[in-house]
């Protein structure tokens, strides 16, 4: 890990080039300028002249390709001229989408204002339901070519191996190794997804990208679309002890299925999926720590207590995913 601070491309996002990029498509900036929450990419709200505030998106050099930011831009599109509420790309009179500045790869967003749900109303999580039986309907019409798949070889193995050459304290490697092991074991024999299973998702259904507004759930963000099952843009609403999430996985299910079937069986990948992520996201915090925004931003990150506890955390899922799945009510 370098500590020259030269080697990160943002440090060449200046609030002057920011609106630069953003005026090189035509509009006229009143130089207002907000920095939004966003870490794996650069996220602003500039000021536009005798117009609403635009979002300007700033994608990460080197993370996606061209083709896989015109995948995800294309779907959100395909997803809005379904009638259904997500935050797409603005289209330029070319019909572009994507634009291009001093090596950046940029994308504007109308502004929208929202918060983010309730789960624990019941309500919203009908809502919810049908909003993702939406989706996945016209996520199942056609398959990604470019983005890529929930796989356990990339969230888990890889993952592990990346944490053990130099992250997981020596004097926890031991436990860690063995207990991801365990869990990749457990894992392979659980997850039996088969390419038919997987659909088009959102890929990152968490509450901080949903917009709550008039009872009407808005997804935004669909940076980490990608080819999975149904599932793992369900699994992210449950919260609480079991018999509440299997209380708000029936509203969920009840809702999504008034547009789109669902197959139990996906009920049994729930614990799976979520190990998956927990790992992934501490190899994610990992590889971007030397980005300077990481420590600055995850200050709890990378300590001995951190893996102490992450390690707890991971035991907890070895015990889970031995446990009967969650039921529909």
């Amino acid at each position: 890990m370098s500590d020259d601070c030269n080697d990160h491309p943002y440090d060449r996002l200046t609030p002057d080039r920011v609106i630069d990029a953003v005026e090189s498509t035509g509009r006229l900036s009143d130089a207002r300028l907000l920095a939004l929450n966003s870490y794996e990419n650069r996220v602003y709200q500039v000021g536009i002249e005798d117009g609403e505030p635009l979002i300007a998106k700033f994608y990460r050099p080197g993370r996606w390709s061209r083709a896989q930011i015109e995948e995800e831009h294309s779907f959100s599109l395909e997803l809005q001229d379904a009638e259904i509420s997500v935050v797409a790309p603005m289209v330029d009179e070319n019909g572009q989408t994507l634009h291009e500045y001093e090596g950046f790869l940029i994308a504007l967003f109308q502004r929208r204002g929202g918060y983010p749900p309730e789960l624990d109303n019941l309500d919203n999580q009908l809502v919810l339901g049908r909003t993702l039986g939406r989706i996945h309907a016209t996520g199942r019409a056609a398959r990604f070519a470019h983005r890529q798949r929930i796989d356990v070889d990339r969230m888990l193995t890889q993952s592990r191996e990346f944490l053990l050459e130099g992250f997981i304290p020596k004097e926890l490697e031991p436990a860690y190794s063995s207990l991801t092991a365990d869990l990749l074991q457990a894992i392979t024999e659980i997850y039996n997804v088969k390419p038919e299973d997987e659909i088009r998702v959102h890929g990152d259904c968490h509450v901080g990208n949903i917009l709550w507004r008039d009872d009407v759930a808005h997804f935004v963000d669909l940076d980490d679309c990608v080819m999975a099952p149904a599932v793992q843009d369900l699994w992210m609403f449950l919260n609480g002890e079991r018999h509440e999430r299997e209380l708000q996985l029936s509203e969920l299910i009840e809702g999504y299925t008034e547009f789109c079937d669902f197959d139990p069986r996906q009920l049994r990948w729930i614990e799976a999926l979520r190990t998956l992520r927990l790992v992934h996201y501490a190899a994610w915090l990992a590889r971007r720590w030397d980005d300077p925004a990481f420590p600055r931003a995850f200050t709890w990150f990378n300590s001995e207590r951190y893996w102490a506890e992450h390690i707890l955390e991971l035991r907890e899922q070895l015990a889970a995913l031995q446990e009967e799945p969650l039921r529909l009510l």
